[in-house]
């Protein structure tokens, strides 16, 4: 689930005083590497050609003045152990993933929200990274184009864009079922591109694992979900196919909505009431954009709306929380999973 905010005019003079590095953009799809990553913080390897989401990204050398400006793309560079090369972060809809909380607060913070390109630039970046397509569109910071004419590498999750439709409007739809292999794919790159190739791959064993042990001897076959993100007057509500259908699917349980390919339809509350899920998996958010964004919000609404108090997962509070992030393709989709399963097991709902 995005937010969205309206871009700023890009200022020039502060990106060719950086003196950063110059990109060569055009179409494309697959990676398509042309180093072997190197390790520590080398340059070997380097310059390094990839194909992201339709364009052509190439860095000369890894970055020292990165800003992220998606939080799931933040915490893999945290992660990464990248936190002395990140010059600023942005977009924020929970606290920090534990573990990084002391790598993070070393790092600006520009905006909860989505900042303005001059904000960005005002950091002199020399790459640019992104976990949805509209963060680095028109109506979001700005184009990619934008950033890649002032030389300004940047990125964006392939989460977002492999098997996905962001030509129409709201959060895009799915063409394709989302896969942890666009996460993996993710960390890989982004751990190329900094030159911590090793970092990455033990970081993507790390994920691999932790999924594993997660549904080990776990049957949700006879469980039935419903993933609820944000607002209660016109609730965002998880389609088939994006990070909650990844959790569904590993747990073989269902989604009450996998009859929709958009990530984050909006559903009346009447619809939801019919198809009564089981389980309710409510995203506890500390943003503040929306109605019901809190987990607390969501129930009280639940528990007191006439419409959704008669549902057998609001009279049973069979609810499972989770952070905002977790409901997203990031590696805390793994988290998700990890709180899902333990629900399902608490319920009675595992088989």
């Amino acid at each position: 689930m995005l937010s969205k905010a309206t871009p700023a005019p890009i200022r020039t003079a502060a990106l060719f005083a950086a003196g950063v590095v110059l990109l060569t953009a055009c179409g494309g799809g697959t990676t398509n590497s042309s180093a072997d990553g190197g390790g520590g913080d080398k340059a070997d390897g380097f310059p390094l050609t990839l194909k992201n989401c339709g364009r052509t990204v190439t860095v000369k050398a890894p970055p020292q003045r990165a800003v992220s400006v998606d939080q799931g793309s933040t915490e893999i560079l945290l992660s990464l152990g990248l936190a002395d090369r990140l010059a600023a972060t942005a977009t924020w809809s929970d606290p920090v993933m534990k573990g990084l909380e002391k790598a993070n607060q070393g790092v600006e913070r520009l905006s909860e929200n989505r900042p303005s390109s001059e904000t960005v630039l005002d950091k002199e970046p020399d790459f640019l990274s992104a976990s949805f397509a509209s963060t680095l569109a028109k109506g979001g910071v700005a184009p990619r184009e934008q950033f890649e004419k002032l030389g300004v590498p940047t990125y964006i999750s392939p989460a977002d864009c492999v098997g996905k439709d962001n030509s129409g409007g709201g959060d895009g739809a799915r063409t394709a079922p989302l896969t942890m292999d666009s996460v993996y794919t993710e960390v890989r790159e982004l751990s190329q591109m900094f030159g911590v190739r090793e970092r990455g791959d033990a970081l993507v064993k790390k994920l691999q694992a932790r999924v594993t042990k997660a549904t080990d001897g776990i049957d949700g076959s006879k469980a039935s979900l419903l993933y609820w993100f944000s607002d209660s007057k016109a609730p965002y509500l998880a389609g088939c196919c994006g990070a909650p259908g990844v959790i569904t699917r590993e747990l073989g349980a269902k989604n009450v909505f996998d009859d929709t390919h958009d990530e984050w339809p909006q559903i009346g509350w009447e619809t939801v009431a019919d198809r009564n899920p089981d389980v309710l998996v409510i995203g506890d958010l500390s943003r503040t954009m929306q109605t019901a964004e809190s987990a607390e919000k969501k129930i009280e609404f639940l528990e007191s709306n006439p419409v959704t108090r008669t549902m057998d997962a609001v009279k049973n509070r069979r609810y499972v929380l989770l952070s905002g992030q977790a409901m997203n393709p990031t590696i805390r989709t793994v988290e998700g999973l990890e709180r899902v399963a333990a629900g399902l097991r608490d319920f009675g709902l595992a088989g």
